[in-house]
């Protein structure tokens, strides 16, 4: 028995969707309109995670910080891309293992470039 996509099907997607931004929509105007606007130097002050705000912030940040972030996006960006594979298994069969196995070994390759490169040392 086969499935038909039917523009009718996503009408609950849909329904759930604009129930969500209403929420979020109605949730902001009414805080904005509710809320208290009183406004003193104390809050207009910059501050971050409890700490003053000390210096310029255009000061420059270690290229690290930044390698190391794009790299976990990378990676986390390439797991997603197991679960579609992980749903099918089973039909996939035999075949999808094996390029899921190729798909993990070149993960696997570009990682221990990485490592090698120390593009993880903190030093």
């Amino acid at each position: 028995m086969e499935s038909q996509s039917l523009p009718v099907n996503y009408l609950p997607i849909i329904i759930q969707m604009l129930v969500a931004v209403g929420f979020v929509v109605t949730t902001m105007f009414f805080t904005h309109r509710l809320g208290p606007k009183r406004q003193t130097a104390d809050k207009l002050t910059p501050f971050e995670s409890g700490v003053e705000v000390v210096g310029n912030a255009r000061t420059p940040v270690s290229i690290k910080y930044f390698l190391v972030a794009i790299l976990f996006v990378l990676f986390d960006v390439e797991v997603i891309f197991m679960y579609p594979w992980a749903v099918n298994f089973k039909a996939m069969g035999t075949e999808g293992l094996i390029e899921m196995f190729i798909f993990m070994a070149t993960l696997l390759l570009g990682f221990i470039y990485i490592v090698k490169k120390g593009a993880l040392d903190w030093n």
